[in-house]
């Protein structure tokens, strides 16, 4: 049975990412956001475009104020008033200023801005009463950016801030790779779907919706293809339809060693090639993944079946895997944290175990709260609104309250914040 860590590293090893040449495609930039940048990104614009005023003031020549003070002050005569988007018409010569406000271009000859609070304005002249320092509050032509060069790196994710500098740098539309495509499916004769009468001794799939959300919320496109019942014929039909039209192939239930279970045997007869059957994780342990021998060679996850299970397998391993193949050049990774554990956390000590809580911020100081219940793979209910998940590492049995635990944060879930003993003063 495989360490948590060493599958994790067979599974990343296997992803290939997207090609940035057949699996791209462009987009308009209001349509670019949470997308993967295929192509880096130059512009032919400098940033800032021209010398411009940080501050509403006064352009000026430095050698005109440079001893400037409250009791002997620079007097210099105002020749224009230069409000952003204006073009100075003038040059400033010795003794002369001119009123700028923030943004605006600098008008030619000055080489400093002395912000308005540090002067007194008397009709049209204007006393320094502090004097600045060399080229204070000047924004540069190209100080933040220089034409021509990498504005962009190819394998980010545009957030709001690259959708912004995307945006002034006139990058109407972009190259972006495609969403990773994940099929879904859901084996058991015991399951039904949400619309469907429940009888005596069948369970509902919420398996293939929560997939389906999760998948979303990473970026990929899930193509839903419903309940498959525990038939060799029927399972083997929608794992090679599976296959053909999808980047990671996603099913749940059907890979323990019951006589009900088929996937793995399904598997080797299509001669996929089986690089997990187990790992040493709980919940989450009859975990199934392999490759096909076809062109674009798709990634296939056989997950348990029970709801807690399928979660937490997907955080830990499915998620990574779709990170990477879409393009994103690092990061992919979990994101583990350090934190306080607020109640006394216990395992077998035979099997990395996986805890379901909230993340509390008290004091300054992020706390893990277990959700109540029963952690049972079983128990999907005291799943919701969670947001961590406590790792206890093979061979440790109890964590106590207030010592410290790693927790896996979970991507798209809200940190719930309580504060305690916090004054706003």
């Amino acid at each position: 049975m495989l360490s948590v860590s060493d599958a994790e590293a067979i599974i990343l090893n296997l992803v290939q990412p997207l090609d940035d040449q057949r699996d791209t495609e462009v987009v308009d930039l209001l349509a670019a956001d949470s997308r993967i940048l295929a192509t880096s990104v130059t512009s032919s614009l400098d940033f800032p475009h021209w010398d411009n005023s940080a501050m509403d003031g006064y352009a000026v020549r430095y050698q005109d104020v440079q001893h400037s003070s409250t009791e002997q002050p620079a007097v210099l005569e105002i020749i224009e008033e230069i409000p952003a988007g204006y073009q100075p018409k003038s040059t400033i010569q010795p003794g002369q200023a001119a009123r700028i406000f923030t943004g605006a271009v600098m008008p030619a000859g000055a080489d400093t801005i002395v912000m308005q609070e540090k002067t007194h304005r008397q009709e049209n002249r204007v006393f320094i009463l502090d004097a600045p320092k060399p080229q204070e509050f000047v924004r540069h032509k190209a100080s933040f950016y220089q034409a021509g060069t990498q504005l962009l790196p190819a394998g980010i994710k545009l957030n709001a801030p690259e959708i912004a500098v995307l945006s002034a740098a006139q990058c109407p539309q972009l190259s972006v790779y495609r969403r990773p495509r994940v099929a879904i499916f859901s084996t058991g004769d015991e399951l039904v779907s949400v619309d469907q009468p429940l009888q005596s001794g069948q369970i509902v799939d919420s398996n293939q919706y929560a997939i389906a959300a999760l998948v979303r919320q990473s970026g990929a496109e899930p193509l839903i293809l419903g309940i498959v019942k525990d038939d060799p014929v029927a399972l083997e039909k929608v794992i090679t339809h599976a296959v053909a039209i999808a980047d990671i192939v996603l099913s749940s239930g059907g890979v323990s060693v019951g006589d009900y279970d088929y996937v793995d045997k399904i598997l080797e007869s299509l001669r996929a090639k089986i690089h997990i059957r187990a790992v040493q994780i709980k919940p989450g342990k009859p975990l199934t993944v392999a490759t096909f021998p076809t062109p674009h060679s798709p990634l296939y996850f056989g997950l348990p079946g029970n709801p807690g299970a399928v979660l937490v397998t997907f955080w830990r391993f499915v998620l990574p895997a779709i990170k990477k193949l879409s393009g994103i050049t690092e990061g992919w990774e979990p994101v583990f944290l350090k934190v306080r554990s607020h109640d006394e956390l216990r395992s077998d000590g035979k099997h990395e175990t996986y805890l379901w809580g909230k993340l509390h911020l008290i004091d300054g100081v992020y706390e893990f709260h277990k959700a109540g219940g029963s952690h049972s793979s079983g128990n999907l209910i005291n799943l919701a609104q969670t947001n961590a998940l406590a790792v206890l590492p093979i061979g440790k049995t109890l964590i106590s309250p207030q010592e410290e635990v790693q927790v896996l944060q979970l991507v798209n879930q809200t940190f719930h914040v309580m504060w305690k003993n916090h004054r706003v003063t």
